[in-house]
């Protein structure tokens, strides 16, 4: 994995120093609220309901077994003992008092870690397929180019306060897993008819209250010419996105203003001049130096044998949570961090430490953050899976359900957020309770449930095959239900069903759309492959029931 150089380490440190002296004169009522306010959040630092939020970045997701351990180390000893892993593929803690802040930032920098650009209207943290690497079906590691986009974006003087946040995602393999379709602006990398590799650009995409997937604005971009096109990209954007209106500000809603045509070629021009200019230009030299740092561990040559173990339930989380690696005698494995009734993205300090150890004992160089909220051992040997099952369950981070109905997505929603109308963990707990059965799961086969608690969408409530939104009614919470959104490859925006439940009917309204589903099905359909061939009517009459139905 990448290692920050003298120049990034000291540039980190200094950046801890200045905000300390901002949080000094916070402290002692030298700054009002509204004056910190943009200092702190170009720190990563928000005020949520209770407390103050700490968001750090991960770039591209991924963690070496040293810094996982001071995360655990900053829960303990700076939060409530366990931390929020996120869609972003950054972590949060939710309790953090405003004093400790500069100790803790510091003790990130002693571990290549900060909070630069997890808020405010910049680049945001770059993130990539948590399977980077280690897919069987990957063209081309997708995190040297991550990291490439991650320099060149840090603290860049022409888009430090653009007109609003801005998400990039980079993803290498045919099957999309990192939901780019749905960011401002993602590059894929992609072959072309000669078998080159290059840059599939797509722009505009998000969700939020106007939800849009992303268009291709660069079919095939030429390696040395990248930065030059997503410049372009960001020039067109920072010249022409709207600051009248927040609400009008993204990406999204300049490429849905000017329509796509009109955005590419407005992005060629730019890009014309900046390759006249040759600035940037990005040389093999440097290019083979970063994915240098990105080199594959030294895989043995091991029989592709598949593991087995006494324990009977082993064979469940192999099944589900283990998937195909590009080197035989190697696997993926996913550890999930939606236990029954838990709360999804979470993991105490405890639990971090442990799979820290974990890391350590079966010499395992780095583990990834998901865009699913959960952790990724990249490079597991197969014959180490039965061992790392027993310690994963031991640490109650065993569950086999990855991509099953209980592996949720859910934002903090009304439990810590100022923005939520409605709460989303309780919502997710009662519908892993409902549907905790394995047997039963693993017959309705994969379905992504999403859940956020406001418009803004941060539990990706649009990219749900099941998406569901916290609405407010007067004071009384309602969630709306949402059917056929998909944040793959084959991306679509999920349809509105109608007017939202109360929150003691949501969980009993899903559990009725799947009753349907199982009936609906034909051969080995998947929800949202039904969904999309019946739509919304058969769902719709059967999750509000007769009588509700007419009421509404």
């Amino acid at each position: 994995m990448y290692r920050y150089d003298e120049f990034d380490a000291k540039f980190v440190r200094e950046r801890v120093a200045q905000f300390r002296y901002q949080v000094e004169r916070r402290l002692a009522g030298e700054l009002t609220e509204d004056e910190f306010k943009p200092l702190r959040l170009m720190n990563g630092l928000y005020l949520q309901l209770h407390a103050y939020m700490l968001r750090i970045a991960i770039p591209y997701g991924t963690l070496s077994a040293r810094q996982l351990r001071k995360l655990a180390h900053i829960a303990r000893k700076y939060d409530k003992g366990y931390g929020h892993f996120t869609t972003r593929q950054n972590l949060q803690f939710n309790w953090i008092r405003l004093v400790d802040v500069p100790d803790l930032l510091a003790e990130l920098a002693e571990v290549e870690m900060h909070c630069l650009q997890t808020s405010g209207n910049c680049i945001r943290n770059v993130t990539a397929d948590h399977f980077a690497g280690a897919a069987a079906d990957e063209i081309e590691d997708p995190r040297p180019l991550a990291e490439i986009i991650r320099q060149w974006s840090t603290l860049h003087p022409e888009f430090t306060y653009l007109p609003r946040k801005f998400k990039i995602a980079v993803g290498g393999a045919a099957h999309d897993r990192a939901a780019l379709k749905f960011h401002d602006m993602a590059v894929e990398i992609v072959r072309n008819e000669a078998g080159e590799t290059g840059y599939r650009v797509h722009a505009g995409g998000g969700m939020g209250r106007t939800p849009h997937v992303g268009h291709v604005v660069g079919e095939f971009v030429a390696r040395a010419d990248i930065l030059a096109f997503l410049e372009a990209v960001m020039r067109v954007y920072n010249q022409s996105g709207r600051r009248d209106n927040i609400y009008k500000a993204r990406i999204k809603i300049l490429v849905a203003a000017l329509g796509a045509d009109e955005m590419k070629a407005q992005i060629a021009r730019e890009f014309d001049e900046i390759k006249k200019a040759g600035t940037l230009a990005v040389p093999q030299a440097e290019l083979d130096r970063i994915a240098a740092y990105f080199a594959p561990p030294a895989f043995e040559d091991l029989p592709d044998d598949e593991p087995t173990s006494l324990d009977p339930t082993f064979a469940n989380w192999l099944r589900q949570n283990v998937s195909p690696h590009r080197k035989p005698g190697y696997a993926i494995a996913t550890i999930s961090l939606k236990p029954i009734g838990g709360v999804p993205g979470d993991a105490g300090h405890g639990q971090m430490d442990a799979v820290a150890g974990l890391m350590d004992e079966f010499g395992l160089a780095e583990i990834r953050v998901s865009h699913e909220q959960n952790l990724v051992l990249p490079h597991v040997r197969k014959k180490d899976l039965p061992a790392i099952y027993k310690k994963l369950k031991a640490l109650q981070l065993a569950t086999p359900n990855a991509g099953l109905i209980t592996d949720i997505i859910a934002c903090p929603g009304l439990d810590y957020c100022d923005l939520a109308n409605a709460r989303s963990i309780p919502v997710a707990q009662d519908l892993a309770r409902r549907f905790a059965d394995l047997s039963r799961q693993h017959d309705i086969g994969e379905l992504k449930i999403k859940i956020s608690g406001c418009i803004n969408a941060c539990g990706h409530h649009h990219a749900g095959h099941i998406g569901i939104l916290g609405v407010d009614k007067k004071g009384v919470e309602y969630y709306q239900l949402q059917l056929g959104g998909s944040g793959a490859e084959d991306a679509s925006i999920g349809d509105i069903m109608g007017p939202g439940f109360p929150a003691g009917e949501i969980g009993g309204a899903v559990e009725r759309v799947i009753d349907a589903y199982l009936e609906l099905r034909e051969g080995n359909e998947r929800f949202l492959d039904t969904y999309r061939r019946v739509g919304m009517e058969p769902f719709k009459n059967v999750a509000y029931g007769e009588q509700m139905y007419a009421a509404h």
